[in-house]
């Protein structure tokens, strides 16, 4: 006969065997039937073949692309350069004539005055002007352009005997007597403060006496 058993499967009795002639489970009270048919035994018979969704191998398998993920920073683009040119070109150059030089003339220079003494003595002249006399013995005053000093009767001949300059306008020197004992040009005594010119060759003669003579020379 078969045995009563507990058929709630929360009880702690679930199909346990029970007296044959309880009624109810006496753990949860649920009632007993006369036959509690034991577990089904597992049919012998395999089960059919269930189809399973076919897999592609692990080799060949699609690859799974890594996205990044987004981000709140601004998308920043490249700014694109224009092509750059690399070929030659070749622009005409401007023809600007030479400028000829401009041709600065050498400053004018005056004469060479020379007066040469019957002695033989040359006195020549520095500059394109200056006073022909003796030097003074008080200090502190500059002796003249020519200074005559030491020549034959130098007495006759005064601290400014004489001013000569050269004059561009008449192309030679002019000799002005500052003396108080004359000057005689050619043997014509000259006016105090009167300029007369000095040409090469001229004779120059200071005092009355004869005694101090020059030939002029101009070069």
């Amino acid at each position: 006969m078969p045995a009563n058993r507990c058929p709630n499967p929360s009880c702690e009795y679930f199909n346990r065997a029970l007296p044959n002639n309880a009624k109810v489970c006496p753990w949860c009270s649920t009632p007993l039937g006369n036959v509690v048919s034991s577990t089904p035994e597992p049919s012998s018979q395999p089960p059919p073949n269930q189809q399973q969704p076919s897999q592609p191998p692990p080799s060949q398998q699609p690859p799974i692309q890594y996205q990044r993920p987004p981000t709140n920073q601004p998308n920043y683009e490249v700014p694109q350069q224009a092509p750059v040119d690399h070929s030659t070109v070749y622009q005409q150059r401007v023809y600007y004539p030479p400028t000829p030089p401009v041709y600065t003339p050498p400053p004018q220079r005056a004469p060479v005055l020379k007066l040469i003494h019957t002695t033989g003595r040359e006195f020549n002249l520095v500059g394109e002007g200056g006073y022909i006399g003796r030097r003074s013995q008080s200090p502190g005053i500059a002796p003249p352009e020519i200074d005559l000093t030491g020549i034959p009767s130098e007495g006759i001949i005064s601290r400014r005997h004489a001013r000569v300059d050269w004059d561009w306008s008449q192309n030679s020197y002019m000799i002005v007597d500052m003396s108080t004992n004359g000057i005689y040009l050619n043997n014509t005594s000259l006016t105090p403060g009167m300029q007369y010119r000095l040409l090469n060759g001229d004779s120059l003669r200071f005092g009355q006496d004869n005694l101090v003579n020059f030939t002029v020379y101009v070069v």
